[in-house]
């Protein structure tokens, strides 16, 4: 029988000790890679990327981002800049299964020699990894998971997958996210178009995108440039010659914030009303393309037109010795069969005050709210060849229980006149009498109708344009009269497209008829009388059919101008945005006619074979009028207008 031998005690230890580290090992392994991100979701991995607002005639008004970037694929990449890329960042990439093991020692020997974590010795695809998932804090923890997760990369995608993915995602400085988007910020170029030299600039910036930036160190930028050249030159990527070019090529970007923003108030209500439709998440990080109704063309000529109208302005209140803000004006333009946005102007300067008054501000429309009621008053069976009385009159208890006097805006009157005569005149008391007639709530309930959204006082006043109105609202019910007694929305966006092109949506303004076609066009025929025979006669030297309407508040503090061509409405606002008095004598026909008259010279001449003449249809016939007596003829006479009435 053999004999029994004890069990070596120091065996015991090292399998009890071995077992303890192994457990310690595992265990520490699984709470690292517990919480590590699942890499397979890069599958459907769509980065952010950059949306642009484009006009209707093509130019790039704005782009919004979080991040600017415009992932690319890699073929689209120059060589040299790939190339660069990895001879700067990771000379091994297509050789190393994700991590640099001799770097990592040689980083951790120089770490420890420093007594702190300051060498990482990152591959690409660990770069990738910390980018995509992991937080940027130096940490040894850190550092394990990152090289977990480029291991995983590499086992999942190929090489230039993930080269495609770095180049897209990392950081350049100065708010760039990817090759692409670099080359735009920096020189403005696509990347085809980009040189040896501008390669290596874009590929030296992520070892320190935020210092090694040009625009914000350039002498830095340039010796990090050339430093990359070198290293090209050393592993044979460019040539001699090449090199010695490249090096000797001057430093040219622009210290510009990308595209800058164009037509800044139409920008901001499209951005707006696209955020309403997609949600911000996909408005600044999908890039959506998104294409507006604005003609670039116009809106040019609408800038132009405030710009030389509001210094005229300015001049005379300096002759005045007024001291006044800055005045201000607002334009918006649409097209009348369509309700597209054509333009767009809320104020003088975008950059000085964003504020948008074409849209956000309500101010008192003075007479230029007249046209509502004497719509109401054709619709209601009236004929612009009857008169009524303008004299003086009072009204007991119209103001707060107050008798009210109303008076013209001349101070004269005219005894009896056609409706033809009081609006192309824009005399107040008949547009009073006449709203007390029709009666002050049913005009509120057809303004309404035309377009009118913001609150109107039910009173006698309303003739005088009392109650507050953006312009857009007003603007939108000229359109009416334009566009045969049709209302269509107005809207600035025509569609949005996704990144792959596949459409999101697309405008389908709401649109009702308001007004029958026989009284639109009457209309229209009374508001050509206030361009031909009344206050707004200035207008008369423009070319083709023109019709609108002048407006002035008490004390010259608001001055208007809305009228249209049979394709454009137009509407002008001038005032002061404390609602300061712009000076004696400033009118819609003297402040705010020009700007209009401005615009639409450059409107009329941009139309596409414009209509000849407004609208006329069948239910209508002309008549020949004396303006002062009222008299009807059925032919032409010395001293007569052709005049509109219901056949």
């Amino acid at each position: 029988m053999g004999r029994c031998t004890k069990p070596n005690k120091w065996l015991l230890v090292f399998i009890v000790l071995s077992a303890a580290g192994c457990g310690a090992g595992a265990g520490a392994f699984l709470g690292l890679t517990r919480d590590l991100p699942q890499i397979r979701n890069l599958t459907h991995f769509q980065p952010s990327a950059v949306s642009r607002i484009f006009s209707a005639d093509g130019e790039l008004l704005a782009e919004l981002f979080l991040e600017r970037r415009d992932p690319v694929p890699l073929g689209r990449m120059p060589r040299y800049l790939k190339a660069a890329v990895i001879a700067t960042e990771d000379r091994k990439f297509y050789t190393h299964s994700g991590i640099d093991l001799k770097g990592i020692l040689r980083a951790v020997v120089r770490n420890m020699w420093a007594g702190e974590y300051a060498e990482g010795a990152s591959t690409i695809t660990q770069q990738l990894a910390k980018t995509l998932f992991l937080t940027p804090k130096k940490t040894l923890r850190r550092k394990i998971k990152e090289a977990l997760l480029a291991f995983q990369l590499e086992r999942r995608y190929t090489k230039d997958e993930i080269l495609a993915l770095y180049l897209n995602q990392i950081y350049f400085g100065s708010g760039a996210y990817g090759v692409a988007s670099a080359a735009h910020r920096y020189f403005k170029k696509s990347l085809d178009r980009l040189t040896i030299a501008e390669c290596a600039l874009i590929a030296g910036l992520p070892k320190a995108p935020s210092r090694l930036s040009p625009l914000v160190d350039a002498a830095s930028a340039l010796s990090r440039r050339n430093v990359v050249l070198r290293q090209m030159h050393h592993l044979g990527i460019i040539s001699t010659a090449e090199w010695e070019a490249a090096v000797k090529e001057p430093l040219r970007t622009l210290d510009a914030d990308g595209i800058r923003v164009r037509a800044g108030h139409f920008v901001d209500y499209v951005k707006s009303r696209a955020e309403q439709i997609v949600g911000h998440s996909l408005l600044y990080k999908g890039g959506l393309t998104i294409y507006t109704t604005l003609s670039y063309g116009l809106q040019s000529a609408a800038e132009d037109a405030i710009q030389e109208g509001l210094a005229a302005i300015d001049q005379r209140m300096r002759r005045r010795q007024m001291i006044a803000p800055q005045p201000q004006a607002a334009l918006l333009a649409l097209a009348c069969g369509s309700g597209e946005i054509l333009s767009m102007v809320g104020g003088h300067r975008y950059a000085q005050s964003p504020y948008n008054r074409a849209i956000a501000s309500r101010r008192q429309p003075g007479s230029a709210f007249k046209p509502i009621i004497y719509a109401l008053a054709i619709e209601k069976g009236f004929s612009q060849t009857q008169m009524i009385l303008d004299v003086p009159v009072v009204f007991k208890n119209a103001k707060q229980g107050r008798d009210w006097r109303p008076e013209n805006f001349s101070r004269t009157f005219a005894g009896e006149m056609t409706l033809r005569a009081a609006l192309a005149m824009s005399k107040n008391i008949p547009a009073v009498r006449l709203l007390e007639t029709l009666g002050p709530s049913t005009v509120v309930r057809f303004a309404d109708a035309l377009g009118i959204q913001a609150p109107l006082s039910a009173n006698l006043s309303l003739a005088l344009g009392t109650s507050a109105v953006s312009l857009l609202e007003l603007t939108s019910v000229y359109s009416v009269f334009a566009n045969a007694g049709k209302w269509i929305e107005p809207f600035g966006i025509h569609e949005i497209v996704d990144r792959a092109g596949q459409l999101l949506w697309h405008a389908k303004p709401d649109q009702r008829i308001v007004m029958s076609r026989a009284g639109a066009a009457i209309v229209t025929d009374m508001l050509q009388a206030v361009v031909t025979e009344g206050t707004g006669r200035r207008a008369s030297t423009l070319a083709g059919p023109l019709a609108g309407k002048t407006g002035t508040t008490d004390d010259y503090r608001d001055a208007l101008f809305v009228g249209f061509s049979p394709a454009t409405v137009c509407g002008v606002w001038v005032g002061c945005d404390d609602a300061q008095p712009l000076g004696e004598g400033e009118t819609g026909a003297k402040a705010a006619l020009p700007i209009w008259m401005a615009f639409m010279k450059s409107a009329l001449e941009r139309e596409a074979m414009p209509p000849a003449y407004f609208d006329m249809p069948e239910d209508v016939r002309r008549v020949w009028l004396n303006p002062l007596e009222g008299t009807v003829f059925s032919e032409k006479k010395i001293g007569t207008v052709g005049a509109l009435v219901r056949r």
